[in-house]
């Protein structure tokens, strides 16, 4: 890990960052300490999640792991807030990026794979942003939270009706809590990645057998987009280089949804 060219952008905050074990949720980690925050994380993936903060603190950050936080469970988050509260005195940061996802068309998907979904990707940014929320107030923090542009489009490739449905949710869950957090200058933003390449993305999205594998020769910008795309753009959301920023959901998709609906395969 290798500090940006703006080491120190988050020095002396603390960043709440769940879903530390994999993907963006690692790189968030990494990228957050070398910024100079102090981190506290948390997965259902406890052995990855230590040892990501093995990682963070092998490169010389400061890393608090949670370890398992279950985002869908409130007793687990309060303990989550609770347990940063008490070791750092403060939460300035709160990256809601933990969530999971069970694909399937309207007709053929289950409730209970649809409510899985809903609580997984949009009842976890609600429950963190709830129990949180005090500490945030009284730090003029800020939240970032992940939403997708399967929240703002429909798909003739991916029957994802859950999928749109949550991440249309936190979309706009977001824009509430900026308007609500404005009065305590607290801002929240939403990040909307495209297609990430992730080992979770190449297990069912970027499968030789899925009609969405050939997406990057559609992507105007040519490839598919890495964690620290994402990551990038949440240190600069965090930052107090983003004090005017609040409301905004910023696509990281590499032009994707610049496209005509209905030109390339939409994810």
């Amino acid at each position: 890990m290798t500090p940006g060219s703006h080491a120190g952008r988050l020095a002396g905050k603390v960043a709440l960052i769940s879903g530390t074990a994999r993907g963006q949720g690692r790189a968030a980690a990494l990228r957050f300490a070398a910024e100079g925050a102090m981190v506290v994380g948390g997965d259902l993936l406890a052995g990855e999640a230590a040892e990501t903060a093995a990682l963070v603190r092998k490169a010389g950050g400061v890393m608090d792991d949670a370890s398992p936080l279950d985002v869908t469970d409130e007793a687990s988050v309060r303990g989550w807030v609770s347990r940063a509260v008490a070791e750092h005195g403060r939460i300035d940061i709160l990256y809601a990026n933990a969530g999971a996802v069970r694909f399937g068309a309207v007709d053929v998907q289950s409730y209970a794979d649809f409510s899985f979904t809903l609580r997984a990707e949009l009842d976890s940014v609600w429950l963190c942003a709830h129990h949180a929320w005090p500490y945030l107030t009284a730090a003029r923090g800020c939240i970032i939270t992940v939403g997708s542009t399967a929240g703002m489009t429909g798909s003739l490739t991916n029957q994802r009706t859950a999928h749109s449905a949550s991440k249309g949710g936190v979309i706009a869950l977001t824009r509430q809590l900026a308007a609500e957090g404005a009065p305590h200058r607290v801002r929240a933003n939403c990040i909307s990645p495209g297609m990430i390449d992730t080992a979770g993305s190449r297990g069912d999205l970027l499968a030789p057998d899925h009609p969405m594998r050939s997406i990057q020769r559609h992507i105007p910008l040519g490839r598919l987009g890495d964690p620290s795309d994402v990551v990038n753009a949440a240190v600069f959301l965090a930052s107090d280089e983003a004090t005017y920023i609040t409301g905004a959901n910023l696509v990281v998709d590499g032009g994707w949804s610049t496209v005509l609906p209905g030109a390339v395969p939409e994810g």
